[in-house]
């Protein structure tokens, strides 16, 4: 399909926040050595990657999957087919999971929000197990759930058998993908991410700390989640955000503890120092009009249906450059959100974002005359 090619004008007064680091473009260097098997830097609103080491990689992500697991349970709660209320009977397979234990007790009832603190503070294997059950009826029923929202949101490396990471050769995550569902997350459930960054849990009378070290050095650090097992190594998922820019990190197979969060730290620190993320143009906003043919209007409004982030090297805004490409001869009727052009963000010859430029509208089939009307003017077209 043909396309027409109009210029866009960057709105430079949203650049005021950083106005004073724009004196001159930093040359950008390498990412720190971390030690990793892999890692990842990732704009939480943009999604760009600044930085990534084997990202699209299938490795062992040990209890970073319980990011998954607590996704599958924010869903549920989201759509109501559960309460932080409701109280789960413990069974022995929960009792018995080996790993780390959040400490319940086998018949005992906890209640959901319980086991959610147990699983994201404490890591307990126990909690997220019993949470697998009594959403899933069996933590096989569960996985196949994790896997189905893993297709659902576009994870393409991922792969669950368990709810809790233990090791299994079929179970395996990139770092791309937990960068990603570690944005949904926080994007999507605001309410609950907020027990990323709690540093302690008390159940039973037995106080556990949270395993991210970086709650305690870093005070732009707010989660999200640690792993570890013998063959995975020690991982991280980390995210930060400072000023108007959120960071996440992931660092994956790496030798301790303390090598996790440095190496998360110095990912931090690259990104914050190097980068910096603008908002362009906000969802619904009429960025062009088009004449649209053969419908009960001339014209059709165009904009974007979700805010529209950069992502691009420090003190470079005043060089970017936006333009807009939308489809020629537009025909009625059109729906709101259809996709009718693009519009296209350029950093010298480097296209730094890109969306579609979408219908703001419903523009419906004209009448019988306005469409002869129309079908005699397009003949000379």
């Amino acid at each position: 399909m043909h396309t027409r090619l109009f210029q866009l004008v960057i709105p430079f007064f949203l650049a005021i926040a950083f106005s004073t680091l724009q004196a001159a473009a930093l040359p950008i260097p390498k990412p720190p050595s971390t030690g990793a098997t892999a890692f990842i830097i990732m704009d939480y609103d943009s999604l760009r990657v600044v930085g990534e080491q084997k990202s699209d990689e299938s490795v062992e992500p040990a209890s970073i999957t319980k990011l998954m697991t607590a996704y599958v349970v924010f869903n549920e709660l989201a759509s109501g087919n559960i309460a932080l209320t409701d109280m789960v009977t413990i069974s022995e397979k929960a009792w018995r999971t080996p790993g780390s234990r959040m400490f319940v007790e086998v018949g005992k009832q906890v209640s959901v929000e319980d086991l959610l603190m147990g699983m994201i503070v404490q890591s307990g294997n126990d909690a997220t197990v019993a949470l697998a059950e009594f959403i899933a009826g069996s933590e096989e029923t569960f996985a196949a759930m994790m896997n189905k929202t893993a297709e659902d949101i576009g994870l393409k490396g991922s792969h669950f058998v368990n709810s809790t990471g233990l090791p299994d050769d079929g179970h395996h995550m990139t770092a791309w993908d937990i960068a990603h569902l570690a944005a949904l997350v926080i994007r999507d459930h605001p309410e609950y991410y907020k027990w990323y960054s709690e540093k302690e849990f008390t159940f039973n009378d037995i106080t556990q700390y949270n395993r991210n070290k970086l709650l305690w050095r870093d005070d732009s650090v707010d989660g999200v989640k640690t792993g570890h097992t013998e063959s995975a190594g020690y991982c991280l998922v980390t995210s930060a955000q400072k000023e108007n820019m959120r960071l996440i990190t992931v660092v994956l197979g790496t030798g301790s503890a303390n090598a996790r969060a440095d190496a998360s730290q110095a990912l931090l620190n690259y990104g914050f120092r190097f980068f910096e993320t603008h908002k362009l143009y906000d969802a619904g906003a009429t960025l062009a009009s088009s004449r649209i043919w053969k419908g009960d209007s001339d014209t059709v409004s165009l904009g974007l249906d979700r805010v529209l982030y950069v992502t691009i090297p420090r003190g470079q805004y005043k060089a970017l450059d936006a333009s807009m490409k939308v489809d020629n001869q537009i025909m009625a009727p059109v729906s709101a959100g259809t996709a009718l052009g693009s519009v296209q963000v350029r950093l010298g010859e480097d296209i730094v974002a890109e969306q579609a430029l979408v219908s703001l509208q419903d523009v419906n089939e004209g009448s019988f005359w306005q469409r002869i009307a129309d079908e005699a003017l397009l003949y000379f077209e």
